[in-house]
């Protein structure tokens, strides 16, 4: 399967998927942006996502409170975590569940795994999850005999389609309606005859596929969206109904959740059911938002077990910057305008989570010790358009340069940086110098410089400009302008 994943340990951290082959970023960007038809599906559903997004939050008057009390929510949880988790376990045992407590994601696999097999069966269904994604779960199941079914439909395009999310809402935002007909026509056993490429004809031969998986599956896998401390409630918002199904219709619910995922009480749930919906599908409130504590005769799963996944938060959460992101409910509106991943699509992250979440989340929680998760804190402009629209105020651009600095520290000492920074720190620290590089710089313009852009820079200087250009250097300082003029205004300048 392409979209299989591989273990890669962090330095403590827990293991967390990598995908097979995924090379640095530059690299699977420089592939992505030359796939004019990706790059013409990814400005259309960002373009149409995000102008809703802002004219549902322009609505309320109140936004900027609204997200302030997000904010103070989240770090008030993480400041308190062990207290909130300790009570969550006490409060979902006590109403019929099962607590399960996973260091990582094959600690988390495994007893998954172990609870399916102890029901006998072979077969579940399951509610979209970016969780369960992150510890490749249907992967591990598949090893263990087991098949998942997505039932999101989005996420059952990707996995007919072999294929993998490209985007934290809407995992097939890369496919268009051709491409969808097409993956049906190949994959789906009970396509029918003479499916065409619309929209209503392609929801009902999901719909259709589905419910046969819905009314004969036993267990059912899910994320969660929320845990309330205070009662033991969990939490699911979606769109389609689909996971309102495996909620309710199996023997037995198994849901895993990052440890994060806590608030402490049904009055702060409320805060993040106003924040969520409108950020991420530009709703006024979820068309499903389903809640349970629990098991309870006659009325949903017999049995519920809940899987609390550490997998590297704990790790996050000791760095006092870099903890931010462990604020993150996964709306997704951080991608959304980002023009890196408007470019390159999600697929380009190497990661379950992609865009400028991804960049600053997975490097933290697996570590920067491969390729790809030193490549991703690089992965942004830092133009800040991500912190605008978070509606939990995480200062990703302010992670992102953590992390930069973390990449350096731990990574090789290259000879030829070192005595670039060696030489430019020498020069700084002198005007007299300053003023002669400039002039250098200036006088090296024809050479380096063409149509005003530096292109190519030689030698090993190389590997800066083959991913940018530079404006070309003035033909006269500041200093120098300053030092011949006094600051004048001169003619025609």
């Amino acid at each position: 399967m392409t979209g299989r994943a591989a273990r890669e340990d962090g330095p403590g951290r827990g293991a967390m998927p990598t995908y097979l082959g995924t090379p640095s970023f530059p690299d699977a960007a420089r592939r992505a942006v030359s796939d004019a038809r990706l790059r013409g599906n990814l400005a259309h559903a960002t373009t149409t996502i995000r102008a809703r997004r802002a004219e549902a939050v322009a609505e309320l008057d109140d936004w900027a409170e609204l997200r302030e009390a997000g904010r103070q929510i989240k770090d008030h949880v993480l400041e308190h975590l062990g207290h909130y988790l300790r009570l969550l376990e006490e409060k979902v045992t006590g109403a019929g569940g099962t607590v399960h407590w996973a260091r990582d994601a094959a600690e988390a696999d495994r007893i998954v795994a172990d609870l399916v097999k102890a029901t006998g069966e072979t077969e579940v269904v399951k509610v979209k999850s970016m969780a369960t994604q992150e510890i490749g779960l249907n992967e591990f199941l598949a090893e263990e005999g087991i098949t998942a079914y997505e039932t999101d439909l989005a996420e059952l395009i990707v996995q007919l389609g072999d294929d993998r999310p490209s985007h934290l809402l809407v995992p097939a935002v890369h496919r268009n309606r051709a491409d969808i007909r097409d993956i049906f026509l190949r994959a789906m056993e009970d396509v029918p005859a003479g499916l065409t490429d619309s929209p209503a004809e392609l929801a009902e031969a999901a719909r259709r596929h589905l419910r046969a998986k819905f009314l004969s599956a036993k267990v059912a896998v899910s994320g969660v969206n929320f845990a309330v401390a205070d009662t033991g409630t969990l939490v699911v918002v979606e769109s389609e109904g689909n996971g309102r199904m495996c909620l309710t219709l199996p023997e037995t619910l198994i849901s895993v959740m990052g440890i994060e995922k806590i608030v402490p009480s049904r009055r702060d749930l409320e805060v993040f059911l106003q924040l969520l919906p409108r950020s991420s599908t530009a709703e006024r409130m979820n068309p499903y938002t389903s809640m349970w504590t629990g098991v309870h005769p006659g009325d949903g799963p017999r049995n519920f077990h809940l899987v609390l996944l550490d997998n590297g938060r704990t790790a996050t959460l000791a760095d006092d910057v870099g903890r931010q992101a462990l604020r993150c409910i996964r709306c997704s509106a951080c991608l959304n305008v980002c023009p890196v991943y408007r470019r390159a699509g999600g697929h380009a992250y190497g990661s379950p989570y992609p865009g400028p979440i991804g960049a600053i989340l997975s490097p933290q929680m697996r570590g920067v010790g491969s390729e790809v998760d030193a490549s991703l804190p690089f992965a942004s402009s830092l133009c800040g358009a991500c912190y605008e629209v978070c509606p939990v105020a995480i200062d990703i651009p302010e992670v992102l340069v953590r992390l930069r600095a973390r990449v350096v520290e731990d990574g090789p000492r290259r000879p030829l940086e070192r005595v670039a920074m060696a030489a430019a720190g020498w020069t700084l620290r002198s005007p007299t110098r300053l003023a002669l590089a400039q002039r250098a710089a200036s006088s090296a313009r024809r050479v380096v410089a063409r149509g005003g852009r530096i292109r190519r820079l030689p030698g090993p200087l190389g590997a800066w400009t083959e991913t940018r250009d530079a404006p070309a250097p003035p033909s006269e300082s500041f200093r120098a302008w300053w030092a011949r003029t006094g600051g004048r205004e001169e003619d025609g300048g």
